[in-house]
């Protein structure tokens, strides 16, 4: 049986700035509401739980303490069909831009709960996040998501801390397939398309249980 390791990284690697929530919603944007969110949560709670941390099957994200921007964000490529998700898309057809902030201020208002990552796989999966694979041109995940994995809210670069690692490695494969290619909005899926067509299964899956349990 694996044994679980919970991990901490020093937040001295790297000048640059990140943040665990967003902050002041551009100007013109919706504002989202998260008690008026939480109303509307009890059909997301069946499959991500009632605060976004108890996701019913492994392959399914941890919502909570998500940025709002992305959640709002991956919300929209759902219902547009640019992100490509049968279940999703039947749950956000009928929502407004209002529910959809609603909903993105409610899970991001709460606790990022933290995983575990498999002491087997941790050095191997630290090694990537920090310094990536020099020999193959993949770059560090720490560059855009942090030393602490809190992501980029301005950017939409996700919240990885915590993340369930078998969800983390079915994104970065459809990454590599094609099955998730995002939007001409911004060139962060792009950024993650080339990076995970470098990616070997083991190298996902490591770099996956690193940072289910980073923090």
């Amino acid at each position: 049986m694996m044994k679980k390791l919970t991990l901490a990284i020093l937040m001295t690697l790297t000048p640059m700035v990140y943040a665990s929530s967003d902050h002041a919603a551009d100007e013109g944007k919706i504002v989202g509401d998260a008690e008026a969110g939480k109303a509307k949560s009890m059909v997301c709670a069946s499959c991500h739980g009632t605060d976004g941390n108890k996701a019913l099957m492994p392959e399914y994200p941890k919502l909570g303490g998500q940025h709002t921007s992305y959640l709002d964000g991956q919300m929209h490529q759902f219902k547009s069909g640019v992100r490509n998700n049968a279940i999703m898309l039947g749950q956000v057809a009928a929502l407004s831009d209002q529910d959809i902030a609603d909903l993105s201020a409610y899970f991001s208002s709460q606790a990022v709960t933290v995983g575990g990552a498999s002491e087997d796989l941790v050095g191997q999966g630290q090694a990537i996040y920090l310094s990536g694979v020099a020999a193959k041109g993949i770059p560090a995940c720490i560059s855009c998501h942090g030393p602490q994995g809190l992501g980029n809210p301005t950017a939409q670069y996700p919240l990885l801390s915590g993340q369930n690692a078998a969800y983390t490695v079915k994104q970065l494969k459809d990454y590599q397939s094609g099955e998730r290619i995002g939007d001409a909005e911004t060139n962060n899926q792009q950024i993650m398309i080339d990076i995970a067509k470098k990616l070997s299964e083991a190298e996902m899956t490591a770099v996956a249980e690193y940072v289910s349990g980073l923090h």
